[in-house]
């Protein structure tokens, strides 16, 4: 059973990615199961290249650190050749309607004036990310499922055409992990590319800067501290990181503080000690280019052999090998 998972470099990593997803990878992720740096999909907006290959090598880095496998860790774009080859065959496989109502493009399109491409595109290349590898599972939330449903249609079409290549995916939604919301509008999630830092804790950030985060962090009316997300979402979005960082139930830690401060103080030491091992570890690569780039080389050379027979068969199937 092979499960792909996926990570866009469009900012630095923060706490919600690391409580919601990348630690888990690292605890519960199987031997088959793929991890990668989605470069290629953040560029489907504007963008600066040399902060996306700073990004990337970032994510790359903090991946490894949290303890995932290296063997089975690649960044997208050092398969380009592959992916660009099995895009293009996909591409001839899907149609111009299905690629269009894609509910994400619908979206992120309305109302701009110039819309890349890629935008509309992008999801097959998604397509060929899941094919290339085999998987069998792909976790995701609703906003990608479509995505993972046509990876189905495009690999269900290929192989009642032309021959039997490609894994039909399913798509499915990934173990409950910590839902992180932005400290300083904790009614909107915890966000890479916000522009307004102040409420993101970075996985990076030094342990004094995270300490003035989560001091600044908006909090709600009341006399005492109390688990209550609906009414008083700021209280319990601390609890919530707290309970991540604890691995506990955040209605149980509420009744031990008795004023903002203490919750602010203790959820502040808990995110440093859980970040610490992957902000050294992550630091430490980042330091050693030669490193980091033999990782992620040998990352990209298994990640091509784990493809390249399908790439290949689905060529010569269509007639272009």
């Amino acid at each position: 059973m092979i499960r792909l998972s996926g990570i866009t470099p469009s900012g630095h990593v923060h706490v919600g990615n690391h409580l919601g997803a990348i630690r888990r990878w690292a605890d519960e992720g199987g031997p088959d199961d793929l991890y990668f740096v989605s470069d290629l999909h953040a560029m489907t907006n504007a963008h600066n290249p040399a902060k996306l290959r700073s990004m990337a090598s970032e994510q790359l880095a903090v991946l490894i650190a949290a303890g995932i496998d290296p063997d089975r860790v690649f960044v997208q774009s050092d398969l380009a050749r592959e992916l660009g080859a099995l895009n293009w065959v996909l591409e001839c496989t899907c149609n111009y309607g299905e690629a269009a109502r894609m509910i994400q493009f619908k979206e992120k399109s309305k109302g701009q004036a110039g819309v890349r491409l890629s935008l509309l595109t992008y999801p097959v290349l998604m397509a060929a990310d899941i094919l290339l590898q085999g998987a069998d599972e792909v976790p995701v939330g609703e906003d990608q499922r479509q995505h993972v449903e046509l990876a189905r249609t495009l690999a269900k079409r290929f192989n009642s055409t032309y021959g039997d290549v490609f894994t039909m995916p399913k798509a499915v939604l990934p173990p409950a992990g910590a839902r992180v919301m932005d400290l300083a509008e904790p009614t909107r999630k915890m966000s890479k590319s916000t522009r307004d830092e102040a409420g993101v804790v970075f996985v990076l950030d030094e342990a004094d800067q995270v300490r003035r985060k989560i001091k600044r962090a908006k909090t709600d009316g009341g006399s005492k501290p109390a688990y209550a997300p609906e009414s008083r979402p700021g209280m319990a979005n601390l609890l919530d990181i707290l309970a991540a960082c604890t691995r506990e139930k955040p209605a149980d830690l509420a009744d031990r503080f008795d004023s903002y401060g203490q919750v602010k103080e203790t959820v502040a030491e808990a995110l440093i000690e859980e970040l610490r091992p992957v902000r050294e570890g992550a630091l430490a690569l980042l330091a050693d280019p030669g490193e980091l780039e033999r990782v992620r080389k040998a990352g990209a050379v298994r990640a091509a052999e784990r493809g390249e027979h399908r790439l290949q068969s689905a060529l010569r199937l269509i007639g272009a090998g």
